[in-house]
């Protein structure tokens, strides 16, 4: 072995995350004698993996495999329930429609209250403010409530904020088939640009498997909340495809 030690960037250890639901007959149970026990989803089994700091990661799997779950958790929006994730340390944010925005507050706000969650001073937010709010082209929505937007306006403003402010780490949800076909194209470029930095780690969910195959280095197919296999993207995704069209 030579001496050229990998830095790792995230390790995810034996992960379990489990969402707690009411059963149907539950509710009306309550109201009884019986108590019902609450039902147990387990999103994610036992999950297990590393990646090398500077590597692009994508995460495959069919609806309900668990996928945004993961991204979710190694993001901190969920506890494990069983098991650990390490980020070494590292900055992190997750690029996912619907996450972090306070509807009630202006797009500029947001810029602020989003960058403050991901670690980032005002100063520093202040700095990138300008380039944030020409990225995402939104106009005079910029300073009314985010609640007044349409999908593609929040979406834009999402892609800009986390990739202007940039962090060690990036996790992305299906977020680059959002918006018109033009902003496609140049949130699709930025991507490019940000994740060929050899020290930015990134992790990818995706339906679009030629985006994965195109820009992963690794691919992690996960089904039924556990790992299939993980390894090189054309051979990954060969495999997966003949199981789903089985």
């Amino acid at each position: 072995m030579g001496n050229m030690k990998k830095n790792i960037a995230v390790t995810v250890k034996n992960l379990h995350i489990y969402y707690r639901g009411l059963t149907k007959t539950s509710i009306r149970s309550t109201w009884s004698k019986k108590t019902k026990k609450i039902e147990l989803f387990k999103a994610l089994k036992g999950v297990s993996f590393e990646i090398e700091e500077g590597k692009i990661l994508g995460i495959i799997g069919k609806n309900g495999s668990g996928k945004s779950t993961m991204l979710r958790a190694i993001a901190g929006i969920f506890s494990p329930d069983k098991g650990s994730i390490n980020l070494h340390g590292n900055s992190i944010s997750l690029l996912s429609i619907g996450v972090g925005f306070n509807k009630k507050l202006t797009g500029r706000e947001n810029i602020y209250l989003s960058g403050m969650l991901l670690g980032f001073s005002e100063e520093q937010i202040k700095e990138k403010e300008k380039d944030i709010i020409e990225f995402a082209d939104i106009g005079d929505f910029i300073n009314k409530p985010v609640k007044t937007y349409s999908s593609g306006m929040h979406s834009k403003l999402a892609f800009a904020i986390t990739a202007i402010l940039e962090t060690d780490i990036m996790l992305i949800d299906e977020v680059l088939s959002v918006g018109d076909k033009k902003f496609k194209q140049k949130s699709y470029n930025k991507m490019k640009e940000l994740i060929s930095d050899e020290h930015r780690t990134v992790i990818i969910v995706s339906h679009s498997l030629g985006t994965i195959k195109e820009l992963c280095d690794e691919v992690l197919w996960l089904n039924d909340g556990k790992v299939v296999e993980i390894g090189k993207p054309a051979e990954i995704i060969k495999k997966y495809d003949e199981f789903m069209s089985k």
